[in-house]
Protein backbone atom coordinates (compact mmCIF):
# COMPACT_ATOMS: atom_id res chain seq x y z
CA UNK A 1 0.00 0.00 0.00
CA UNK A 2 1.29 3.37 -0.49
CA UNK A 3 0.29 5.72 1.93
CA UNK A 4 1.01 9.69 0.90
CA UNK A 5 0.56 12.72 3.46
CA UNK A 6 0.28 15.36 1.26
CA UNK A 7 -0.25 18.11 3.84
CA UNK A 8 -0.69 18.67 7.83
CA UNK A 9 -2.80 21.61 9.33
CA UNK A 10 -1.45 23.86 11.36
CA UNK A 11 -4.00 23.84 14.13
CA UNK A 12 -4.88 20.63 14.02
CA UNK A 13 -3.88 17.30 13.26
CA UNK A 14 -5.79 17.08 10.13
CA UNK A 15 -4.23 15.59 6.92
CA UNK A 16 -4.76 15.70 3.51
CA UNK A 17 -3.41 12.54 1.83
CA UNK A 18 -4.11 10.23 -0.97
CA UNK A 19 -4.09 6.26 -0.55
CA UNK A 20 -3.03 4.43 -3.59
CA UNK A 21 -4.83 0.17 -4.33
CA UNK A 22 -4.77 -1.74 -7.22
CA UNK A 23 -8.42 -0.39 -8.08
CA UNK A 24 -7.46 3.53 -7.55
CA UNK A 25 -6.87 6.49 -5.41
CA UNK A 26 -8.73 7.41 -2.37
CA UNK A 27 -8.25 11.28 -1.78
CA UNK A 28 -8.33 11.39 2.24
CA UNK A 29 -9.71 12.42 4.44
CA UNK A 30 -12.53 10.31 2.73
CA UNK A 31 -15.83 8.73 3.35
CA UNK A 32 -16.45 4.98 2.67
CA UNK A 33 -20.12 4.32 1.75
CA UNK A 34 -21.87 1.45 3.40
CA UNK A 35 -22.96 -1.67 1.22
CA UNK A 36 -23.22 -4.21 3.56
CA UNK A 37 -24.60 -7.20 1.58
CA UNK A 38 -22.24 -5.99 -1.57
CA UNK A 39 -24.49 -3.59 -2.60
CA UNK A 40 -25.48 0.26 -1.63
CA UNK A 41 -29.18 0.10 -0.70
CA UNK A 42 -30.90 2.31 -3.60
CA UNK A 43 -28.34 2.91 -5.40
CA UNK A 44 -26.30 1.59 -8.65
CA UNK A 45 -22.71 1.79 -9.55
CA UNK A 46 -23.17 4.18 -11.54
CA UNK A 47 -25.40 6.24 -9.03
CA UNK A 48 -22.16 6.04 -6.52
CA UNK A 49 -19.97 7.48 -9.07
CA UNK A 50 -22.10 10.58 -9.33
CA UNK A 51 -22.21 11.09 -5.86
CA UNK A 52 -18.85 11.48 -5.70
CA UNK A 53 -18.37 7.99 -3.96
CA UNK A 54 -14.65 6.71 -4.08
CA UNK A 55 -14.51 3.39 -1.80
CA UNK A 56 -17.33 1.18 -0.42
CA UNK A 57 -16.91 -1.30 2.59
CA UNK A 58 -18.78 -4.67 2.85
CA UNK A 59 -19.78 -6.45 5.57
CA UNK A 60 -17.86 -9.82 6.11
CA UNK A 61 -20.03 -11.74 8.89
CA UNK A 62 -23.17 -11.05 6.37
CA UNK A 63 -21.92 -11.99 3.30
CA UNK A 64 -20.39 -15.30 4.71
CA UNK A 65 -24.08 -16.17 5.73
CA UNK A 66 -25.44 -15.34 2.80
CA UNK A 67 -22.46 -17.00 0.71
CA UNK A 68 -21.49 -19.87 2.79
CA UNK A 69 -18.43 -21.42 2.47
CA UNK A 70 -19.40 -23.44 -0.64
CA UNK A 71 -20.38 -19.85 -2.18
CA UNK A 72 -17.48 -18.45 -1.21
CA UNK A 73 -14.66 -20.74 -2.69
CA UNK A 74 -16.02 -20.66 -6.37
CA UNK A 75 -16.83 -16.42 -5.89
CA UNK A 76 -15.85 -13.98 -8.37
CA UNK A 77 -14.79 -11.43 -5.94
CA UNK A 78 -16.73 -8.30 -4.75
CA UNK A 79 -15.34 -6.03 -7.70
CA UNK A 80 -17.05 -8.24 -10.73
CA UNK A 81 -20.54 -9.18 -8.33
CA UNK A 82 -20.80 -5.21 -7.40
CA UNK A 83 -19.35 -4.33 -10.91
CA UNK A 84 -17.61 -1.99 -8.74
CA UNK A 85 -14.10 -1.26 -10.33
CA UNK A 86 -13.39 1.44 -7.79
CA UNK A 87 -11.59 0.69 -4.54
CA UNK A 88 -13.49 -1.52 -1.72
CA UNK A 89 -12.63 -2.65 1.74
CA UNK A 90 -14.19 -5.29 4.08
CA UNK A 91 -15.08 -5.57 7.88
CA UNK A 92 -13.77 -8.60 9.31
CA UNK A 93 -17.10 -9.56 11.37
CA UNK A 94 -16.02 -8.48 14.37
CA UNK A 95 -18.52 -5.39 14.55
CA UNK A 96 -21.19 -8.45 14.85
CA UNK A 97 -19.62 -10.20 17.58
CA UNK A 98 -20.74 -6.30 19.36
CA UNK A 99 -23.93 -6.17 17.53
CA UNK A 100 -25.01 -9.56 17.79
CA UNK A 101 -23.73 -9.86 21.57
CA UNK A 102 -23.63 -7.62 23.77
CA UNK A 103 -25.67 -4.72 21.98
CA UNK A 104 -28.43 -6.58 21.71
CA UNK A 105 -28.17 -8.36 25.68
CA UNK A 106 -27.20 -4.30 27.11
CA UNK A 107 -29.62 -2.93 24.74
CA UNK A 108 -26.86 -0.07 23.77
CA UNK A 109 -25.42 1.54 20.71
CA UNK A 110 -21.04 1.80 20.56
CA UNK A 111 -20.87 5.24 21.59
CA UNK A 112 -22.95 5.69 24.76
CA UNK A 113 -24.04 9.15 25.06
CA UNK A 114 -25.73 9.47 21.79
CA UNK A 115 -28.24 6.31 21.79
CA UNK A 116 -31.69 6.23 24.15
CA UNK A 117 -31.86 2.37 26.20
CA UNK A 118 -32.71 0.10 23.55
CA UNK A 119 -34.97 -2.93 24.07
CA UNK A 120 -32.86 -5.62 24.95
CA UNK A 121 -32.93 -9.18 23.51
CA UNK A 122 -31.37 -12.46 23.55
CA UNK A 123 -27.43 -12.54 23.17
CA UNK A 124 -26.47 -14.62 19.87
CA UNK A 125 -23.07 -14.73 20.09
CA UNK A 126 -20.47 -17.05 22.31
CA UNK A 127 -16.85 -15.88 22.76
CA UNK A 128 -14.02 -17.10 23.88
CA UNK A 129 -10.57 -16.90 24.10
CA UNK A 130 -9.62 -18.44 20.47
CA UNK A 131 -12.73 -16.95 18.55
CA UNK A 132 -16.82 -16.73 18.36
CA UNK A 133 -19.67 -18.89 17.65
CA UNK A 134 -23.00 -17.05 16.35
CA UNK A 135 -26.19 -18.94 17.18
CA UNK A 136 -28.21 -18.71 13.71
CA UNK A 137 -30.60 -20.64 12.19
CA UNK A 138 -28.59 -22.87 10.73
CA UNK A 139 -26.81 -23.61 14.23
CA UNK A 140 -23.82 -22.31 15.75
CA UNK A 141 -21.42 -20.68 13.25
CA UNK A 142 -17.47 -20.08 13.95
CA UNK A 143 -15.26 -17.21 13.27
CA UNK A 144 -12.40 -16.57 14.27
CA UNK A 145 -8.87 -14.99 12.93
CA UNK A 146 -7.52 -17.50 10.47
CA UNK A 147 -11.43 -17.92 9.04
CA UNK A 148 -11.87 -13.70 9.14
CA UNK A 149 -9.15 -13.42 6.54
CA UNK A 150 -10.07 -17.07 4.23
CA UNK A 151 -13.56 -15.02 3.89
CA UNK A 152 -12.28 -11.92 3.29
CA UNK A 153 -9.43 -12.99 0.51
CA UNK A 154 -12.56 -14.79 -1.03
CA UNK A 155 -14.28 -11.66 -1.23
CA UNK A 156 -11.37 -10.11 -3.14
CA UNK A 157 -11.84 -6.16 -1.40
CA UNK A 158 -8.40 -3.85 -1.96
CA UNK A 159 -8.12 -3.62 2.23
CA UNK A 160 -9.40 -5.92 4.73
CA UNK A 161 -9.71 -5.92 8.56
CA UNK A 162 -8.05 -7.65 11.54
CA UNK A 163 -10.09 -10.01 13.55
CA UNK A 164 -11.29 -8.03 16.29
CA UNK A 165 -13.37 -7.77 20.03
CA UNK A 166 -15.30 -4.50 20.03
CA UNK A 167 -16.97 -3.97 23.94
CA UNK A 168 -19.54 -2.19 24.60
CA UNK A 169 -19.48 1.34 26.81
CA UNK A 170 -21.55 -0.43 29.72
CA UNK A 171 -18.22 -3.33 30.06
CA UNK A 172 -16.42 -2.15 33.14
CA UNK A 173 -11.75 -2.52 33.00
CA UNK A 174 -11.93 -5.87 33.72
CA UNK A 175 -13.63 -7.03 30.50
CA UNK A 176 -12.10 -4.79 28.51
CA UNK A 177 -8.70 -5.45 29.27
CA UNK A 178 -9.72 -9.09 28.54
CA UNK A 179 -11.15 -8.28 25.28
CA UNK A 180 -7.97 -6.46 24.08
CA UNK A 181 -6.17 -9.84 25.05
CA UNK A 182 -8.04 -11.22 22.73
CA UNK A 183 -8.16 -8.70 19.89
CA UNK A 184 -4.42 -8.33 20.23
CA UNK A 185 -3.99 -12.09 19.93
CA UNK A 186 -6.52 -12.39 16.80
CA UNK A 187 -4.25 -9.27 15.47
CA UNK A 188 -0.99 -11.57 15.04
CA UNK A 189 -2.99 -14.53 13.89
CA UNK A 190 -4.92 -12.40 11.56
CA UNK A 191 -1.68 -11.02 10.19
CA UNK A 192 0.45 -14.68 10.14
CA UNK A 193 -3.43 -15.93 8.24
CA UNK A 194 -3.27 -13.71 5.44
CA UNK A 195 -1.60 -15.02 2.06
CA UNK A 196 -2.97 -12.45 -0.45
CA UNK A 197 -1.64 -8.79 -1.33
CA UNK A 198 -4.26 -7.25 -0.13
CA UNK A 199 -3.88 -4.43 2.29
CA UNK A 200 -4.46 -5.37 6.00
CA UNK A 201 -5.46 -2.93 8.70
CA UNK A 202 -5.38 -3.74 12.10
CA UNK A 203 -7.87 -2.43 14.82
CA UNK A 204 -7.45 -0.51 18.01
CA UNK A 205 -9.70 -1.21 20.80
CA UNK A 206 -9.50 -0.53 24.83
CA UNK A 207 -12.96 0.81 25.37
CA UNK A 208 -13.61 3.86 27.30
CA UNK A 209 -9.92 3.38 29.56
CA UNK A 210 -7.63 5.62 28.23
CA UNK A 211 -4.21 2.93 29.74
CA UNK A 212 -6.05 0.54 27.59
CA UNK A 213 -6.25 2.36 24.69
CA UNK A 214 -2.86 3.76 24.55
CA UNK A 215 -1.30 0.17 25.11
CA UNK A 216 -3.71 -0.97 22.43
CA UNK A 217 -2.70 1.67 19.83
CA UNK A 218 1.31 1.38 20.69
CA UNK A 219 0.90 -2.45 20.17
CA UNK A 220 -0.97 -2.51 17.10
CA UNK A 221 1.15 0.33 15.50
CA UNK A 222 4.31 -1.65 16.53
CA UNK A 223 2.39 -4.43 13.65
CA UNK A 224 3.41 -4.90 10.27
CA UNK A 225 -0.06 -3.35 9.24
CA UNK A 226 -0.63 -1.70 6.16
CA UNK A 227 -2.96 0.74 8.00
CA UNK A 228 -4.86 1.32 11.40
CA UNK A 229 -8.61 1.36 12.74
CA UNK A 230 -9.65 2.21 15.63
CA UNK A 231 -12.80 0.38 17.08
CA UNK A 232 -15.20 -0.03 20.02
CA UNK A 233 -16.98 1.91 21.98
CA UNK A 234 -16.91 5.75 22.24
CA UNK A 235 -18.38 8.39 25.16
CA UNK A 236 -18.93 7.56 28.70
CA UNK A 237 -21.45 5.32 29.89
CA UNK A 238 -20.76 6.39 33.59
CA UNK A 239 -22.51 9.86 33.84
CA UNK A 240 -19.61 12.21 32.37
CA UNK A 241 -19.99 13.28 28.67
CA UNK A 242 -17.65 12.51 26.11
CA UNK A 243 -19.00 13.37 22.71
CA UNK A 244 -15.92 15.07 21.68
CA UNK A 245 -13.97 11.82 21.04
CA UNK A 246 -11.42 11.81 23.78
CA UNK A 247 -10.52 8.60 22.69
CA UNK A 248 -8.92 9.51 19.74
CA UNK A 249 -6.32 11.90 21.47
CA UNK A 250 -5.66 9.03 23.34
CA UNK A 251 -4.76 6.57 20.76
CA UNK A 252 -3.51 9.24 17.47
CA UNK A 253 -0.20 10.22 18.79
CA UNK A 254 1.01 6.53 19.12
CA UNK A 255 0.17 5.24 15.62
CA UNK A 256 2.67 5.83 12.37
CA UNK A 257 2.37 8.59 10.62
CA UNK A 258 2.74 7.20 7.67
CA UNK A 259 0.09 5.02 7.55
CA UNK A 260 -3.70 5.57 6.79
CA UNK A 261 -6.35 5.91 10.06
CA UNK A 262 -9.70 4.73 9.75
CA UNK A 263 -12.62 5.05 11.91
CA UNK A 264 -14.96 2.51 12.45
CA UNK A 265 -18.82 3.21 12.08
CA UNK A 266 -18.46 6.60 13.08
CA UNK A 267 -20.01 8.96 10.31
CA UNK A 268 -21.75 12.14 11.67
CA UNK A 269 -21.39 15.78 10.32
CA UNK A 270 -19.60 16.26 13.83
CA UNK A 271 -18.24 13.48 14.11
CA UNK A 272 -16.06 13.88 10.72
CA UNK A 273 -14.90 17.29 12.05
CA UNK A 274 -13.88 16.41 14.98
CA UNK A 275 -12.35 13.18 13.80
CA UNK A 276 -10.50 14.71 10.53
CA UNK A 277 -8.93 17.15 13.66
CA UNK A 278 -7.91 14.54 15.10
CA UNK A 279 -6.02 12.67 12.48
CA UNK A 280 -8.48 10.23 11.05
CA UNK A 281 -8.16 9.72 7.37
CA UNK A 282 -11.41 7.89 6.43
CA UNK A 283 -14.63 6.88 8.01
CA UNK A 284 -17.18 4.68 7.54
CA UNK A 285 -21.00 4.88 8.18
CA UNK A 286 -24.54 3.13 7.42
CA UNK A 287 -26.20 6.85 8.04
CA UNK A 288 -26.03 8.37 4.37
CA UNK A 289 -28.31 5.49 3.07
CA UNK A 290 -30.17 3.98 6.56
CA UNK A 291 -31.83 7.87 7.03
CA UNK A 292 -32.35 8.49 3.85
CA UNK A 293 -34.61 5.73 3.11
CA UNK A 294 -36.54 7.04 6.28
CA UNK A 295 -36.69 10.46 5.44
CA UNK A 296 -33.91 11.84 7.37
CA UNK A 297 -32.03 14.07 5.04
CA UNK A 298 -28.82 16.63 5.43
CA UNK A 299 -28.37 19.47 4.32
CA UNK A 300 -25.74 22.59 4.98
CA UNK A 301 -27.68 24.32 7.82
CA UNK A 302 -28.55 20.75 9.22
CA UNK A 303 -30.68 17.68 8.94
CA UNK A 304 -34.39 17.94 8.05
CA UNK A 305 -37.20 14.94 8.29
CA UNK A 306 -38.86 15.37 5.38
CA UNK A 307 -42.30 13.92 6.58
CA UNK A 308 -42.86 16.96 9.03
CA UNK A 309 -46.64 18.44 8.03
CA UNK A 310 -43.98 21.67 7.28
CA UNK A 311 -43.06 20.53 4.30
CA UNK A 312 -46.26 19.99 2.59
CA UNK A 313 -46.06 22.53 0.01
CA UNK A 314 -42.75 23.29 0.25
CA UNK A 315 -41.45 24.20 -3.10
CA UNK A 316 -37.83 24.72 -2.03
CA UNK A 317 -34.75 22.59 -2.87
CA UNK A 318 -33.77 20.17 -0.91
CA UNK A 319 -30.45 21.90 -0.56
CA UNK A 320 -30.46 25.11 -2.37
CA UNK A 321 -26.12 24.71 -1.78
CA UNK A 322 -26.26 21.10 -3.13
CA UNK A 323 -25.00 20.28 -6.91
CA UNK A 324 -26.29 16.88 -6.48
CA UNK A 325 -28.69 15.49 -9.34
CA UNK A 326 -31.20 15.38 -7.44
CA UNK A 327 -31.28 19.12 -5.63
CA UNK A 328 -29.42 20.98 -9.12
CA UNK A 329 -30.64 18.66 -12.39
CA UNK A 330 -34.31 16.80 -11.08
CA UNK A 331 -34.65 20.44 -9.25
CA UNK A 332 -37.20 18.09 -6.15
CA UNK A 333 -38.52 20.35 -4.00
CA UNK A 334 -39.40 19.44 -0.63
CA UNK A 335 -42.53 18.81 -0.68
CA UNK A 336 -42.59 16.67 -3.85
CA UNK A 337 -40.33 14.57 -1.93
CA UNK A 338 -42.51 14.48 1.11
CA UNK A 339 -45.54 13.46 -0.91
CA UNK A 340 -43.60 10.56 -2.89
CA UNK A 341 -42.83 9.21 0.77
CA UNK A 342 -46.18 9.48 1.48
CA UNK A 343 -47.40 7.54 -1.20
CA UNK A 344 -44.62 4.95 -0.35
CA UNK A 345 -43.30 5.14 -4.13
CA UNK A 346 -39.75 3.88 -4.32
CA UNK A 347 -38.32 7.06 -6.27
CA UNK A 348 -38.27 8.62 -2.49
CA UNK A 349 -35.94 6.20 -0.65
CA UNK A 350 -33.73 6.49 -3.96
CA UNK A 351 -33.73 10.28 -4.10
CA UNK A 352 -32.80 10.83 -0.66
CA UNK A 353 -30.31 7.97 -0.37
CA UNK A 354 -28.35 9.76 -3.24
CA UNK A 355 -28.84 13.28 -1.78
CA UNK A 356 -27.31 12.14 1.09
CA UNK A 357 -24.64 10.35 -0.22
CA UNK A 358 -23.63 12.95 -1.93
CA UNK A 359 -23.89 15.43 0.61
CA UNK A 360 -21.41 13.36 2.81
CA UNK A 361 -18.59 12.84 0.19
CA UNK A 362 -18.89 16.32 -1.27
CA UNK A 363 -18.36 17.67 2.18
CA UNK A 364 -15.43 15.34 2.82
CA UNK A 365 -14.30 17.26 -0.48
CA UNK A 366 -14.72 20.80 1.05
CA UNK A 367 -13.13 19.52 4.11
CA UNK A 368 -9.90 18.24 1.81
CA UNK A 369 -9.51 21.54 0.14
CA UNK A 370 -10.00 22.97 3.28
CA UNK A 371 -6.99 21.68 4.66
CA UNK A 372 -5.33 22.39 0.90
CA UNK A 373 -6.11 26.04 1.67
CA UNK A 374 -4.93 26.24 5.63
CA UNK A 375 -8.99 27.07 6.07
CA UNK A 376 -9.63 23.93 7.90
CA UNK A 377 -10.02 25.30 11.37
CA UNK A 378 -12.54 28.00 9.53
CA UNK A 379 -14.46 25.82 8.03
CA UNK A 380 -15.07 23.56 11.19
CA UNK A 381 -16.03 26.70 13.44
CA UNK A 382 -18.75 27.70 10.20
CA UNK A 383 -20.27 24.41 9.59
CA UNK A 384 -20.70 23.49 12.95
CA UNK A 385 -21.69 26.73 13.85
CA UNK A 386 -24.71 26.76 11.39
CA UNK A 387 -25.81 23.60 12.40
CA UNK A 388 -26.27 25.13 15.92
Amino acid sequence: MMFKVLKKDAGSRARLGVLETPHGAVETPGYVVVGTHAQVRELSPKDLEKTKTQIIIANTYHLWQALGDAGLKKYSGLHQEMNWRRPLMTDSGGFQVFSLGFARELGIGKVATRVSPLATRENLVRITDDGVYFHTEKGDQYLDAKKSIWIQERLGADIILAFDEPTSPLHDYQYNQTALERTHRWAKESLKAKTSNQFLYGIVQGGLFEDLRRASAEFIGSMDFDGLAVGGSFGSAFGGQSKNFQELDWVVPHLPENKPRHLLGIGLVEDLFMGVAKGIDTFDCVVPTREGRHGNLYTSPGEINIHRGLYRDDVGLIDPECECEVCAVKKTSRGRLRQLFKDKNSEAGYLASFHNVYFFNNLMNQIRQAIAEDRFGKLMAERLARRG
